[in-house]
């Protein structure tokens, strides 16, 4: 991993030259986070780019790249999620687990790549509080043919 940053994570993003994104609307009948004892546990993140959701196919109709970028795009939606429930990054103490679903090719076995471009934007922002566990998976199917979800749990 890269050396702890500096600063605060205000800062760090700034740093980064990046905003939080308001945080994502329900597409459906659900939160986008509940809180349960000090957890803040976000609902699977779409990415998004000018508001629509950045379809695809890992190894069919994207590259790793654009799966990576994709990825750092729905790490901040997640974020800002988390941000809203505990009001600034300053206030979150820690995450816990990081799960993504990256829809792809069946013989597509990289995603543990696309999924450390969230990962290393949440350390860069957060510094160890962003270190985290994680699952990374490959499925066949997403909401909205999206190439990717996310779901943040987070120590509040």
């Amino acid at each position: 991993m890269d050396s702890t940053p500096t600063g605060t994570p205000e800062e760090r993003l700034a740093a980064l030259g990046l905003d939080l994104p308001s945080p994502p609307s329900p597409v459906a009948q659900y939160r986008p986070f509940v809180i349960a004892g000090g957890l803040v546990i976000t609902s699977g993140v779409l990415p998004l780019r000018d508001g629509r959701v950045i379809a695809g196919r890992l190894g069919e109709t994207m590259t790793v790249d654009a799966g990576v970028e994709a990825a750092r795009l729905a790490a901040l939606l997640a974020l800002s999620s988390v941000v809203r429930a505990v009001g600034t990054l300053n206030q979150v103490k820690g995450l816990v687990m990081m799960t993504m679903y990256v829809r792809c090719a069946t013989d597509f076995a990289r995603q543990p790549e696309i999924a450390d471009g969230a990962s290393q934007l949440l350390v860069q922002i957060l510094g160890e509080a962003g270190e985290h566990a994680r699952v990374a998976v490959g499925v066949a199917e997403l909401p909205l043919e999206a190439c990717l979800e996310l779901q943040l749990i987070a120590r509040s």
